[in-house]
């Protein structure tokens, strides 16, 4: 799954109202403004009176200019429908964008997935900016707002690097950045607020988890007494960092079994920060389970938080934070010379690296989920020629399949479930109102994962159940050679995921064609299928013998088709012929690809090897379970499509034999 599924992107696929005008930022715009009354798409909301209750708020506390993000407390990727303050303010409800509110304007910023939906939903209350990043929010904020102005922000809506950021722009320019606790769209949305989150938090079964709670506490203090600056107290601040820690899950956060939580874990105490209420006396008996002095568990109301950490830092003290998801509510009541800083708390480093249990439980959920993923193509297969299947009806008919499996907690994300044009829009999910029918005639791409007890998936396969076109088989093809060299790489141990990512890429890039999108992502065990510090990105951590990553390039022709191919792999130690320190792939996920869109002509012979090896071990490990299910049907049509491939290329190519050598060159020159 690519970062992010946007929730309304199928409204690229709907019919135009209204008249067109340009933005602000270039382009067309939908709605057209200037005259009376205005042309607006009938999705667009009515804002007029919320921005009307939302200046009266900013007036009484002094402001000209309010900035309103699209995250929680935590810097969750997903978050519940009680923090999407965003969407409600401005109409607009895709995954990214940040707004800001001055005394007679409104402005939105969002990126290029999002712009035709955000035209959709506005009203002409609100402007459009093609653009992200504090920067141009900054320089708005300096064109509209005059010198001795005061611009309020939510501390705990702000990363400590967005609030550094608008700290710099503004430094001099005699505009006051000014932090506001009590979050004002809060104190306007009233009754229509949905309600926070409320179901149990339970703690799963010890087969399922690869420590126990204690163990890894220990684990975090031994850490804290080796560290150089000797942290009094580690602040978890990221939901899954707490989830991970005790072993115990919930459902506040769609597609992730998270609950809103902090944990203050220090030499001598462990502070959790929890609604009290949602813990059951079996949650609490095995949280105080062998309780002694430094292993007992304090139950702390989730709301005193700020002050609890502010006390905390009275004393003689050291607090370890991990800023990428510690908000500036939390890191501005610490005084500089008690913080310990790092990217990423030492859970989030610790919960990247899986132990065998947890390796072992992650590749048992792969089985089943490979099970659930080839019923459901073998359904399509018999289902698509007939006319019946269309995108929304074959997403719900995978997620009812892997509904099924022992252990299913559900979805791991919105399922991307897109034919032909729809399929070139990279984060495209339809509904019930707006989809497109299967056709044998075009291509269709499924993009989709499960949450189960012992673990996390994310798979995607691109089929054709027709006759493709040429250049549509050469695409899917080098698309696939990216993914098989990326996963049959040789790479120096400590390498960054980002040094070998262009593998990934390197067939495409040889005739002129590439994706736009990251090539891979961590993935949790039953977490988030978005795990960071994990993956092929600038800002990810070095590869590490036990991560789990995703493995996907794709390639996108607009207006016609779109493929992906995605695997998740464990990073595993490499055998190599004069031994050192070297690590590999072993991939996971077990789906076979689509044959009829496999040149073998383009494929090299080590690439058609690895292939074919790939088949056969998925033939070992998924044709015995289909088997022991009866899945006669699915079983024989496994059989069929993991027959070895035949052919190859002999130009000219890379020897397998440099590879190491190339990554090893590449590590040198860029890490």
């Amino acid at each position: 799954m690519m970062v992010l599924a946007g929730l309304w992107a199928f409204l690229l696929c709907a019919c135009v109202l209204g008249h067109p005008k340009q933005t602000t930022s270039g382009g067309e715009d939908m709605r057209n403004c200037s005259v009376t009354p205005p042309y607006l798409p009938v999705t667009a909301v009515n804002t007029t009176g919320r921005l009307k209750d939302l200046r009266r708020q900013m007036e009484a506390h002094n402001l000209d200019a309010y900035i309103i993000p699209d995250t929680d407390a935590h810097m969750s990727e997903y978050i519940a429908k009680h923090d999407e303050r965003r969407w409600w303010i401005s109409g607009f409800s895709g995954s990214a964008g940040n707004a800001v509110v001055s005394k007679t304007k409104a402005a939105l910023w969002t990126d290029s997935r999002y712009w035709i939906q955000a035209e959709r939903q506005m009203d002409c209350n609100w402007e459009l900016h093609k653009q992200i990043g504090t920067s141009p929010m900054a320089a708005w904020i300096l064109a509209e707002i005059p010198a001795g102005g005061v611009i309020g922000f939510d501390p705990f809506l702000f990363s400590i690097d967005t609030w550094k950021s608008f700290e710099f722009h503004l430094h001099g320019s005699n505009r006051s950045l000014v932090a506001i606790t009590d979050n004002l769209v809060d104190q306007i949305w009233g009754t229509e607020r949905p309600s926070i989150p409320s179901q149990p938090i339970y703690y799963l079964q010890e087969k399922f988890t690869g420590s126990t709670w204690q163990d890894k506490v220990n684990g975090i203090r031994n850490q804290m007494r080796n560290h150089a600056k000797a942290p009094t107290a580690v602040l978890l601040s990221a939901l899954d960092e707490t989830a991970w820690l005790f072993n115990l899950r919930s459902n506040d956060i769609p597609y992730n079994p998270f609950f809103y939580s902090y944990t203050l874990l220090t030499n001598s105490s462990i502070r959790l920060f929890v609604n009290a209420s949602r813990l059951s006396s079996e949650t609490l008996q095995y949280l105080s389970a062998n309780c002694t002095d430094l292993l007992c568990v304090q139950i702390e109301d989730y709301g005193r938080i700020r002050e609890s950490i502010q006390k905390y830092a009275e004393g003689d003290v050291r607090i370890w934070i991990g800023t990428e998801y510690t908000t500036y509510g939390l890191y501005g009541v610490i005084p500089e010379e008690k913080l310990v800083e790092a990217s990423y708390s030492p859970v989030m480093m610790a919960k990247a690296v899986k132990n065998k249990k947890e390796q072992d439980l992650l590749r048992d959920a792969h089985v089943r989920d490979a099970v659930a993923v080839i019923r459901y193509l073998v359904w399509l297969e018999k289902n698509v020629p007939q006319g019946t299947v269309d995108e929304f009806s074959g997403l719900e008919q995978v997620d009812k399949f892997r509904g099924e499996e022992e252990f299913s907690a559900g979805p791991s994300f919105e399922t991307i479930s897109a034919s032909g044009l729809n399929a070139a829009l990279a984060h495209y999910s339809p509904t019930k109102e707006i989809h497109r029918k299967l056709s044998r005639d075009e291509m269709y791409l499924v993009d989709s994962g499960g949450q189960y007890w012992d673990g996390t998936t994310d798979i995607t396969r691109t089929v054709h159940w027709g006759i493709p076109s040429s250049f549509q088989k050469e695409a899917y093809t080098r698309v696939l050679m990216g993914n098989i060299d990326l996963c049959r790489l040789v790479f120096p141990s400590s390498t960054s995921g980002r040094v070998v990512e262009a593998f990934a890429r390197r067939a495409l890039w040889k005739v002129g064609l590439n994706y736009g999108h990251g090539t891979g992502h961590g993935i949790g065990n039953f977490l988030s299928v978005h795990e960071w510090p994990v993956g092929f990105q600038s800002n990810n951590i070095a590869m590490t013998r036990g991560m789990f990553t995703s493995i996907e390039p794709g390639y996108y022709q607009d207006g016609e088709f779109g493929i992906r191919l995605e695997d998740v792999a464990l990073v595993v130690e490499a055998q190599t012929k004069y031994g050192g320190s070297y690590l590999a792939f072993e991939v996971v996920s077990l789906v076979p690809y689509s044959r009829n869109l496999i040149n073998t002509s383009l494929l090299l012979p080590q690439q058609l090897e690895y292939l074919n090896q790939y088949y056969k071990t998925i033939q070992q490990k998924i044709g015995p379970e289909l088997q022991r299910r009866n899945l006669e049907e699915e079983y024989q049509w496994l059989l069929r499509n993991t027959e070895p491939l035949t052919g190859g290329s002999s130009y000219t190519h890379l020897p397998a034999s440099l590879t190491v050598l190339v990554a090893a060159t590449l590590v040198s020159t860029l890490g």
